[in-house]
């Protein structure tokens, strides 16, 4: 999940498999120290689960690696501007309003996937609903994450890497950003 960056706006890093199952350990403190480091301003971070809100010129490809050089282990990050998750919000097709906030979440990929939708419902709960755009796939799945079919296929079916947050956390970021 590599982007380049190119302007000072506002940003959002999503890094992948951060403190998840007492693997790839990141403590927040340590992540806002990095990118500090590279060169962001103002830099704000979200729950546990490696997010950040922040200014500068920082790429995804330069988190990645300064993750792997300073922690000892690599981590996929993904850079959107806050207009990019902002219109990644506007395009959620499901009702957030009617939705469980952790049961709506938002795919983040690295890359364009070559999947189409019909695969992705093929395999799917019937209570799930989901969309596949060429940025982001929307799931809602009522059941939670956990229960979903659908979510732990989700590398293998899209074929590129993708990072998971739910509504309450993209809410945030975006709030966050709105902020800074």
């Amino acid at each position: 999940m590599v982007q380049a960056v190119t302007t000072d706006d506002i940003h959002i890093a999503l890094l992948r498999g951060v403190n998840v199952g007492g693997h790839g350990k990141l403590p927040m403190a340590g992540l806002r120290a990095i990118l500090t480091r590279l060169g962001a301003r103002d830099v704000a971070t979200y729950i546990q689960s490696g997010n950040a809100v922040f200014r500068g010129a920082v790429s995804g490809a330069d988190i990645t690696a300064a993750v792997a050089a300073e922690m000892g282990f690599r981590r996929d990050c993904l850079v959107l501007s806050d207009h990019q998750l902002g219109r990644v919000i506007a395009n959620n097709p499901f009702d957030a309003a009617k939705a469980t906030p952790k049961a709506l979440h938002f795919c983040f990929l690295g890359a364009s996937s070559n999947a189409d939708q019909a695969s992705l419902d093929a395999v799917k709960a019937p209570e799930e609903s989901c969309l596949l755009t060429d940025s982001v796939l929307y799931l809602n799945s009522p059941g939670g994450i956990s229960a979903s079919k659908l979510a732990g296929k989700l590398d293998r079916l899209l074929g590129v890497p993708v990072t998971v947050r739910n509504w309450n956390t993209v809410s945030k970021l975006a709030e966050m950003a709105r902020l800074i």
